[in-house]
């Protein structure tokens, strides 16, 4: 079996699911699955480089959004195989996922990633489409931009958020653009900022929010086999 580090908490999740045993190092943030019994790294942004040759990888998995170039440079200068994902889409997101599995050994597709891609697959059209605007952050304010795969995520589930033409791709905007954009949604996730029903919907009065699952919209591994269903009755429960 390959020894494998992750830099990436879903792909944590993903190769902790389908091959028991082959991590042996992940982030501090990697809390899927929750009785994770590895050698942890430090964080996505700031790995631990040295514990990490240390543990003698024989594949270090990243992803370009979420790790620092540095870093990785690093880690290919003390020699290891560092393979880097890229996730714009959900069929993207499968593509990659079947790549990070077989590097780290997995002689086939798993169960939980054909349910997944069954699952978005049987999706049907929406039957009436809505606006968002999707809050990442506050203080200051951040949402999601273009080319994201939690925008592709929502626009399969009938929802396209306001700002998928921006120049940026979480770009910082002031919170009266935000209300002034009239969406007919406001998304919040509990990831990367924690929007709690105290702690976000009160910025946007007269708007309906839905608070989501930060992994559901996010994550890409074996939560995108329940998020079209469990995302989906959160945006329809959502009303002004």
């Amino acid at each position: 079996m390959r020894r494998v580090v992750s830099l990436v908490p879903s792909l944590t999740e993903a190769v902790a699911e389908t091959l028991p045993g082959a991590l042996v190092g992940a982030t501090d943030w990697c809390g899927h699955p929750e009785d994770l019994d590895v050698v942890r790294i430090g964080g996505t942004k700031n790995p631990k480089v040295e514990r990490i040759v240390e543990l003698a990888p024989d594949v270090v998995i990243a992803n370009e959004e979420e790790n620092r170039v540095p870093d990785l440079d690093a880690l290919r200068a003390a020699g290891l195989e560092v393979l880097v994902t890229e996730v714009r889409t959900v069929p993207g997101a499968f593509v990659e996922l079947a790549r990070v599995l077989a590097a780290c050994g997995a002689p086939e597709r798993p169960g939980w990633l054909r349910e997944a891609e069954a699952a978005w697959s049987a999706l049907p059209e929406p039957a009436d489409r809505r606006t968002a605007v999707v809050p990442i952050w506050r203080r200051p304010w951040m949402v999601v931009g273009r080319d994201t795969f939690a925008g592709d995520v929502l626009a399969r589930l009938g929802v396209d958020h306001l700002y998928a033409d921006h120049p940026e791709r979480y770009p910082r905007i002031p919170l009266d653009e935000l209300r002034a954009a009239a969406p007919d949604l406001v998304v919040l996730p509990d990831e990367p900022y924690r929007f709690t029903a105290e702690d976000g919907p009160e910025a946007f009065p007269g708007l309906a929010c839905a608070l989501v699952s930060g992994r559901d919209l996010t994550w890409y591994g074996p939560s995108l086999a329940w998020a079209p269903r469990v995302l989906g009755e959160a945006l329809r429960a959502a009303h002004r």
